[in-house]
């Protein structure tokens, strides 16, 4: 009892920080989300508008809509992932089926015939803009073994330092290190007392560290499952000025939810080393809320043209983590076990800043036949960073993200034709990787098709979306530099209902 009630009391400790490069990508990035009409067209609506998840490009597009609406839309996720490590291919699949958007338009039309103000509406829509349900499993030879990883940490750190005192339970010490000393020394603390590594000298003023593995090369098997989603709730005002000219404004209200889980096996090491198989696991947990704004127009030139615009400002996110690890070797300390998923450290509460999106729009509308549109974002994410400014690890994130990061060119093209009560739709959507070398994540393309159904009073919709990218995903970040190569698919089949008023 006395050992449960003191993890209480310690696992609400602060460590250092750990966010890193991962965090602004995974929280500043959108999939091709939304209602069906919305993904049948490849999300390219910026001068459209008249669908609910066209408020993501632009606000101004709910003044389209000449009656009041709801829409309800649910998705099948497919996730089809091929990983290679170290020559060796894995494939893992993810099935999952989500409501995804929900959202409703209310259209006043202006009774006054002489006001060049046409009808206000007022619409609200929440979005999954980001679903993480994900997972991806690797396994090879590698030369590299997780020995480095604590050892990157343990050099230079006095021995004394990561000993527990006397009569101190092991999973106090590693909370109350992490607490005082940070993330650093509590790896090097988890490295030693997992039987991983040890002083070169058996001295408090020791800061040399050796492996106690031998190997030329050792057999890993890593699996990454991440579940969560980034939510994007929706206020929203636009208005019809004359019979051209559309223009809205959005706030937007980000929640964000994130677990990831990383079990990490390591074995075949030589015959005769004192380490014959290690394990390491590490869990984190990931909550919080954002903030954004949104202003756009589309202007209709003529019977056939319209033009569109629409700036989205940065988007704030106030989160929290909370990390938890468990290791275990041959020669890890016999308490080991207690240090476990039910031992939680707590990260100071931080703020993320995403960088803005501009877009520009043109589409061409043939009457009550069809339409064809095409949409360009623009979004610098090397202007991302991570705050407080001040926090010397975050200067080292960000420096990173203004070195290695660059601006996105995003392009969406979209059509429907329309024969009677059907309409068929097809999209295509490209995004070039957030990296300046253009390899760490590589660009991202995407082809879409769907299919609708008008039957007056309301209105059904289907679409499927297939995405593809290529992504090199770091084990750890540090000491195992050989990233896992994983090509992602992701197919997604929705079906959208909307009942006009």
């Amino acid at each position: 009892m006395k050992r449960y009630f003191t993890f209480i009391m310690l696992s609400l400790c602060l460590i250092g920080n750990a966010q890193n490069i991962n965090d602004i990508l995974r929280y500043g990035t959108e999939s091709l989300q939304g209602t069906a009409r919305f993904q049948a067209m490849g999300g390219a609506f910026g001068a459209l508008g008249g669908d609910l998840s066209s408020l993501n490009i632009n606000p101004a597009g709910s003044a389209v809509f000449n009656n009041s609406l709801i829409t309800i839309s649910a998705t099948n996720y497919y996730r089809d992932n091929d990983a290679v490590y170290f020559d060796r291919l894995n494939n893992t699949t993810v099935n999952d089926l989500d409501i995804n958007q929900i959202g409703g338009a209310f259209v006043f039309k202006n009774t006054n015939d002489n006001s060049d103000w046409k009808k206000f509406t007022l619409a609200f829509n929440y979005d999954v803009v980001e679903n993480f349900d994900d997972e991806f499993y690797v396994s090879g030879n590698s030369n590299q073994g997780i020995d480095n990883y604590f050892l990157n940490y343990a050099q230079g750190v006095p021995f004394g330092a990561i000993l527990r005192q006397e009569g101190e339970y092991i999973e106090n010490a590693y909370l109350d290190i992490g607490a005082t000393q940070g993330f650093g020394d509590q790896q090097a603390f988890l490295g030693y007392y997992g039987g991983i590594i040890d002083p070169l000298a058996a001295d408090d003023a020791n800061t040399d560290y050796v492996s106690n593995a031998s190997y030329t090369t050792v057999n890993q098997q890593f699996l990454r499952n991440t579940t969560g989603y980034n939510s994007k709730f929706t206020l929203n005002a636009a208005s019809q000025y004359k019979d051209n000219l559309y223009i809205g404004a959005s706030l937007n209200f980000h929640s964000i939810v994130y677990d990831q889980y990383d079990e990490f096996t390591e074995n075949g090491y030589d015959s005769g080393s004192a380490i014959q198989r290690t394990t390491f696991d590490n869990f984190l947990h990931s909550e919080g809320n954002g903030f954004s704004f949104s202003i756009g127009a589309i202007a209709k030139l003529n019977e056939y043209v319209r033009l569109g615009g629409s700036y989205q400002s940065p988007t704030w996110y106030r989160l929290t983590d909370d990390f938890s690890q468990r290791i275990n070797s041959d020669l890890a300390d016999e308490d080991i076990g207690f240090i476990n998923f039910n031992v939680v450290n707590l990260f100071d509460t931080y703020t993320i800043k995403t960088p803005a999106k501009v877009t520009g729009s043109l589409a061409f509308v043939f009457g009550k036949n069809g339409l064809l549109s095409f949409d360009y974002g623009y979004q610098d994410f090397s202007q991302a960073e991570l705050r407080p400014k001040n926090d010397a690890n975050f200067q080292s994130v960000n420096d990173q993200v203004s070195s290695e990061l660059s601006a996105v060119s995003t392009f969406r093209l979209g059509g429907e034709y329309r024969i009677g009560m059907f309409s068929l739709r097809g999209g295509y959507i490209f995004e070039q990787s957030p990296y300046a070398n253009g390899t760490t994540i590589d660009d991202l393309n995407g082809i879409s098709t769907g299919v609708g159904f008008n039957f007056g009073g309301s209105r059904l919709d289907l679409a499927i979306n297939r995405t593809e990218q290529d992504v090199n995903e770091s084990l750890f970040n540090t000491g195992i530099t050989t990233p896992a190569m994983v090509n992602r698919v992701n197919t997604n089949a929705t079906l959208s209902y909307t009942i006009n008023f």
